[in-house]
């Protein structure tokens, strides 16, 4: 036995020769025989080795490597196609995407629609564009995507059914951004809103009456409603009531009108020239109603005048305007009317035998 301290590779060649038995547990002991054990596996293993089956690869007669690399062969050129022609789709599909999404923002870019509904749908377009170009190329390879799109289409109708208001109101936003029922400082009247349109955004439209308030109306109410727009047009007409007294004597009335119409600047005689009309008998009045046209942004200033023009005029020719009167009248005592007897009319005599429906 060796008692060394040195393990220097000639020692413990040394110590190898030494049976392992006679060997002491020390640590020393444990590297020679763990040393021992491998190098006997490997004599096993080289005496127990059969090198038929590496010769029949190199010969030729194991045709397994053979077979396996013909049918690696026959998979590749099955499926070299299919991925070349997938390739291209995904290449062409998305040059097609890029370009529809510029023609998308060009035409709403004529349309003058906002920046940030061109922004959104370019981007809406252009992600559905790509998803179906990336699941007509895995159906090309071979990859069935039935699953993926019935997962889409269940995620899909989860967030409608949760956003469904959201959703609704985002519809009637591109609705009113792309059709342009009005636009931003029109006048418009729906149902109980009346004023100024301010801000049109995706969701909601902001309006500012005439007192001052902001109101936000839902566009889905505002797209789906029907609605006045009383500043579509160039021009507008203004319709006013002038009542006069019954007596009076109505073409000196109209004549007087005719001179205020004339008075006011802001009347437009083209392309429809300004009108007078009777338009009702009231009780006590008899009213005359002036249609007269005017440019948009002149509307209020005519409105504000024209009343307070027509009252002067009317008071300086000595035109008498109405205003309700109750006219009493003192009871006068009368005699009771007293009914006159009737005198009896006897019938003829030939016709006393006649009966009701005899016909005799």
């Amino acid at each position: 036995m060796l008692l060394l301290d040195d393990k220097a590779p000639v020692l413990l060649a040394a110590a190898v020769s030494t049976p392992t038995d006679s060997l002491p547990d020390d640590e020393f002991g444990q590297m020679v025989k763990a040393q021992d054990s491998i190098s006997t596996a490997i004599k096993d293993s080289l005496k127990n080795m059969d090198f038929t089956d590496i010769k029949a690869v190199v010969t030729g007669e194991n045709t397994f490597i053979k077979d396996g690399l013909r049918q690696l062969m026959d998979l590749s050129v099955a499926f070299l196609p299919k991925l070349i022609a997938a390739i291209l789709i995904l290449w062409l599909g998305m040059k097609l995407a890029k370009w529809l999404k510029k023609i998308i923002v060009r035409s709403l870019e004529r349309r003058n629609a906002e920046p940030s509904l061109k922004t959104f749908l370019g981007s809406l377009v252009d992600v559905l564009l790509k998803a179906m170009i990336i699941i007509m190329a895995m159906d090309v390879i071979g990859i069935k995507a039935t699953s993926f799109i019935a997962l889409l289409g269940a995620m899909g109708l989860a967030i409608g059914m949760a956003l469904q208001g959201t959703l609704q109101n985002f519809a009637g936003g591109v609705i009113i951004l792309l059709m342009k029922p009005f636009k931003v400082d029109d006048y418009i009247e729906c149902g109980q809103y009346k004023g100024y349109i301010k801000e049109i955004r995706i969701f909601h439209t902001i309006m500012r009456p005439f007192n001052g308030r902001t109101v936000i109306i839902p566009n889905s109410e505002l797209a789906t409603k029907s609605l006045i727009n009383h500043t579509k047009e160039p021009a507008i007409r203004l319709d006013v009531v002038a009542s006069v007294a019954y007596g009076t004597d109505l073409r000196k009335a109209k004549e007087v009108l005719w001179e205020v119409i004339h008075s006011e600047k802001e009347i437009l005689w083209e392309p429809k020239k300004p009108t007078i009309a009777v338009s009702n008998l009231n009780d006590s009045s008899v009213d005359l109603t002036l249609w007269l046209w005017t440019k948009v942004e002149d509307y209020w200033t005519l409105w504000e005048h024209i009343r307070e023009d027509i009252y002067i005029a009317f008071n300086n020719a000595g035109v008498e305007i109405p205003f309700p009167q109750v006219t009493l009248h003192n009871p006068v005592e009368k005699a009771a009317a007293h009914m006159e007897p009737r005198e009896t009319i006897l019938p003829p005599a030939e016709i006393e035998g006649e009966r009701m429906g005899t016909g005799d």
